[in-house]
């Protein structure tokens, strides 16, 4: 037996990507959760709060649409 890597839940999509900046979403993950979903705190996801990526995430398929491009498709171990 041993240890084994459990990739975390993207905030934004949901989908097991790990820590750091999501290749689905491209949320970078700051620790934001839901307790301050709305909170927008500037940093590496600049004007977005969580809540609004999310929405943006549903509508346009990545956490900003400017970022539509530089997302992919998750796969199939990464779906929720």
């Amino acid at each position: 037996m041993g240890d084994q890597w459990v990739p975390a839940v993207c905030p934004c999509c949901a989908c097991l990507t790990g820590g750091g900046t999501c290749p689905v979403c491209f949320w970078t993950d700051d620790g934001q959760a839901d307790a301050d979903a709305d909170v927008v705190r500037g940093g590496p996801n600049g004007d977005l709060s969580l809540s609004h990526a999310r929405l943006n995430y549903a509508v346009y398929g990545a956490s900003h649409p400017r970022y539509q491009d530089m997302v992919r498709p998750p796969r199939p171990e990464e779906r929720p």
